[in-house]
């Protein structure tokens, strides 16, 4: 069932919305527009059974849950296996989330606990990129499983995309990860007048870029 603001979606409610409206904000029940990507991910938080309702203020919620889901997916798909201790603890709690997904998928399609399981793992992979937790404390093998993991349910399964990419085609990365290899290129060479202004001109075309801790460079849009 479909709700408005805790209210039974209905023409005689003279409460309907249509998607199209979602997309472009032109109801009187929104305060914005939200991109397909949000109103997706806003729609795979509940259990397709459930009652879904539509309001400013869990779309906006929404927004912001998908903008944290894609950013920590990204890192997750950039991180690097490095030798260390493994944490058994973490190695332990870590395939069992792993596995969670693929059982609360098959539990008849529950895509709300899927992602609330992998928030789980957002946070493990937000550690590990900013070195909360050692770069070693997962093996290669669950640290590959990791990455494969929320690609096959971020990606493929719920078709969760960052909207930067959709907006251009998914050609846009691409581009921009050239730009970063000549950048890092620049430096190796120390010529560092070169690096500055590739990362200047990035800025100043909205893209923020970011030197992490392993080596690795992360970028996002402003």
């Amino acid at each position: 069932m479909i709700t408005i603001n805790g209210r039974k979606m209905g023409k005689s409610y003279n409460n309907t919305i249509t998607l199209r409206e979602l997309f472009n904000g032109d109801n009187e029940v929104l305060s914005q527009a939200y991109h397909p990507m949000v109103v997706r991910f806003f729609i795979l938080q509940t259990h397709y059974r459930g009652t879904l309702d539509f309001s400013n203020a869990a779309l906006g919620s929404a927004e912001k849950g998908f903008e944290r889901l894609m950013a920590a997916y990204q890192l997750s798909q950039q991180i690097s296996h490095q030798a260390g201790p493994v944490n058994e603890q973490l190695e332990s709690d870590v395939k069992m989330l792993l596995a969670q997904c693929h059982e609360q998928m098959n539990d008849d399609f529950n895509t709300a606990q899927v992602l609330a399981t992998v928030f789980e793992l957002c946070g493990t992979v937000n550690g590990l990129k900013h070195g909360q937790i050692p770069a070693g404390a997962l093996s290669e093998k669950t640290l590959n499983t990791l990455k494969q993991t929320m690609k096959l349910f971020v990606h493929d399964i719920l078709g969760l995309q960052p909207i930067q990419q959709i907006s251009s085609n998914g050609k846009v990365g691409d581009v921009i990860q050239v730009l970063i290899d000549l950048r890092r290129e620049a430096k190796l060479k120390k010529d560092y007048a070169t690096s500055d202004a590739i990362r200047n001109k990035l800025m100043e075309a909205g893209v923020e870029l970011k030197d992490e801790k392993d080596g690795s460079v992360s970028w996002s849009l402003n």
